[in-house]
């Protein structure tokens, strides 16, 4: 009898679950179907999710989180625009490996968050994940550490400093300078005679960071490289530099010539070093002379001593020391250079080291290293103050939604924008919403760490794909979703966490235009062309037209209510286009809703929505660290003027 029952009920169980495939799973990104808390600030959007849940699911818990359960469908819930569908006359196969990327960073995504939301531990994770992160890094981050040249390969030319540095801290790597080789497709020095190539010799020293998501490169913190042979001057030099969100800084230069006296120092050491010398034997004056001769037809000859301190096929020992007010790097016991340290990188940032050119590395011993790094406990870069939390929603359209996207680790970051721009009183007042949009991150901790941040502060939308540098096209689809479905904005606004947003300057920007019914506003770039070589490149397949429809950059654009209407609906029809650049995603898309709108889309192009940093009367300022934040909005405080704040 007991048998006869199972077999009814698997029976009734497999009839339930056919009929339930049979209907089409709408892909949509719906907070209202995500997690929602009572506060209404913090939503995890399950994208995709295919029905509401039930009243009796959607009970808060003690966290304060609506437990609603993923439900067990196939592979139609990481659909999107797998479906064999065409757009606009483009075959689906040519953008099949972006939407393969898509599908499993879905699938993966699902399988972690179930993990995450179905321990029934999840509050005493979320409570001791802080002090046991901590706890753990205390353990294991030694003094030093040291490599073999053999161990150093193995580890791919990249050694990791488990706590990074701090006051005192210093690395010595060993190296022999292989002999320069020919290069046809140089990156440092123009081929312009010859047999169309150059002869190269230099390396890279770079202290890194930790990368966001995949597909980022990591930040570089110092980034020292010594030139043999390639470079565009003729002579060796020595450039350093650093490079935050895949943009780097202005170079300092050593070529020879001793800094100048009257040049600021880093702790009494000149950031530059003297190695050339000329026949005269002069001092500081040396080069100021040796260009005038030149001018005047006097014969001069320049020429290397000793003092460059690399030397092919030669041994050398170079020591990187942590100073009060920047790096300073030692070469056979001799200072060679000085780098301030710049704004937006600390010291314990500083957790790896990469050896890479044309060096055979003998060994690398980092010492006086610190026990703990406060950035691998990240809710103590948190002030859990109520004062930076989100407002309320008031329940009532909003004129403008402002989508910040984030990753998951990126906590100082947010903590910048919450205690900066975010506390205009537009924002304060719920007459402008701003939320961040974070995808999930490969390491469990990061997670729990984020949903914590995101019950406390209210303004975290969570969704849950595995964060990739090629996905964040999918973010600006949520962004969309979120201003048109739960704060029914006017128009939308997408941002990235780097970038300080002028909030009464942007809605002044779009009250100019408020008259025209569908509105595309940023920092536009028209008739630009893919790149087909390098590193950036674009295939064919990834993008066939020849160019690319007018787009505004990235860190800053705004477009109207109806734009971003348009794009959830083709995303709901599984006939939105995706490319993995998500601002020209956003410009094919509004060409689009342009060709099918009776009313004329209106392009705003303004350079003060500025892409590459900060620019006077700025309504946008793009690659500013977190301290940079915090020194815009203390300047605009002060002054009522937008004013920068220098990158070093």
């Amino acid at each position: 009898m007991s048998r006869l029952r199972l077999l009814q009920l698997l029976m009734g169980i497999s009839v339930l679950y056919l009929l339930f495939m049979t209907f089409e799973i709408p892909v949509i990104l719906k907070p209202g179907f995500g997690l929602v808390s009572p506060e209404e600030g913090y939503a995890v959007s399950l994208l995709p999710q295919p029905i509401k849940a039930d009243k009796e699911e959607e009970d808060d818990d003690d966290v304060g989180f609506s437990r609603r359960r993923t439900r067990d469908v196939d592979d139609k819930l990481s659909g999107l625009v797998f479906d064999d569908v065409a757009f606009d006359g483009i075959k689906n196969d040519e953008f099949l490996e972006l939407h393969k990327v898509a599908r499993y960073a879905f699938v993966l995504g699902k399988k972690v968050w179930e993990e995450i939301v179905g321990n029934s531990s999840i509050e005493t994770e979320l409570i001791t994940t802080t002090t046991t992160r901590s706890e753990l890094k205390n353990e294991s981050c030694p003094n030093s550490v040291a490599v073999s040249g053999e161990e150093f390969r193995e580890m791919g030319s990249m050694v990791e400093i488990p706590c990074g540095l701090t006051l005192g801290s210093h690395i010595t790597v060993i190296g022999k300078l292989r002999w320069g080789h020919s290069e046809k497709d140089p990156k440092i020095r123009l081929v312009k005679e010859g047999d169309g190539s150059v002869m190269i010799s230099e390396f890279k020293i770079d202290l890194q960071g930790l990368k966001a998501v995949d597909g980022e490169e990591p930040p570089r913190i110092l980034h020292f490289n010594p030139r043999l042979k390639g470079d565009w001057s003729g002579r060796p030099v020595i450039e350093q530099n650093t490079c935050y969100r895949m943009q780097w800084g202005s170079a300092l230069r050593c070529e020879g010539w001793r800094s100048r006296a009257d040049e600021d120092t880093v702790d009494g050491q000149v950031k530059c070093e003297k190695w050339i010398r000329d026949d005269d034997n002069r001092s500081e004056e040396s080069k100021a002379f040796w260009w005038l001769n030149r001018l005047i037809g006097r014969s001069k000859k320049v020429t290397v001593d000793w003092p460059f301190p690399f030397v092919e096929d030669k041994l050398f020992v170079l020591t990187l020391n942590a100073g009060l007010e920047g790096y300073h790097v030692n070469v056979d016991g001799r200072h060679i250079t000085s780098f301030p340290y710049r704004t937006g990188f600390t010291l314990e940032d500083a957790t790896g080291l990469s050896v890479k050119g044309d060096v055979d590395v003998h060994s690398i011993v980092a010492a006086s290293l610190p026990a703990s790094n406060p950035n691998f406990a990240p809710v103590g870069h948190l002030e859990m103050s109520t004062r930076w939390r989100a407002p309320r929603l008031l329940h009532k359209p909003v004129c403008l939604f402002i989508g910040i996207l984030s990753a998951g680790n990126h906590f100082v970051e947010r903590m910048a924008a919450r205690k900066s721009w975010m506390q205009h009183r537009l924002i304060q007042s719920s007459t402008v919403v701003a939320r961040f949009f974070v995808a999930l991150h490969g390491r469990k901790e990061v997670n729990l760490q984020l949903m914590k941040e995101a019950e406390f502060f209210g303004d975290i939308v969570i969704v849950p794909y595995m964060d990739a540098y090629d996905l964040v096209v999918l973010k600006t689809v949520a962004i969309c979703e979120y201003g048109i479905s739960t704060v029914a904005a006017r128009y939308i606004m997408k941002g990235d966490d780097d970038t300080f947003v002028r909030v009464d300057s942007v809605l002044k920007e779009v009250k100019e235009v408020e008259d025209f019914g569908s509105v595309y506003i940023g920092n536009m770039n028209y008739y630009h062309k893919p790149l087909r070589m390098g590193k950036w490149a674009v295939t064919y397949k990834e993008w066939p037209e020849e160019q690319y429809p007018a787009y505004a950059n990235g860190p800053g654009y705004v477009v109207s209510s109806n734009i971003a209407q348009y794009v959830v609906s083709k995303f709901e029809k599984h006939k939105l286009r995706l490319f993995k650049m998500e601002d020209v995603s956003m410009g094919m898309w509004v060409e689009q809703f342009n060709k099918s709108s009776s009313v004329g889309v209106k392009y705003v192009h303004s350079f003060k929505f500025c892409q590459f940093g900060c620019v006077e009367d700025y309504v946008t300022a793009h690659y500013q660290s977190p301290r940079q934040m915090i020194c815009l909005w203390n300047k605009l405080q002060q002054t009522g003027k937008p004013q920068c704040c220098d990158m070093r």
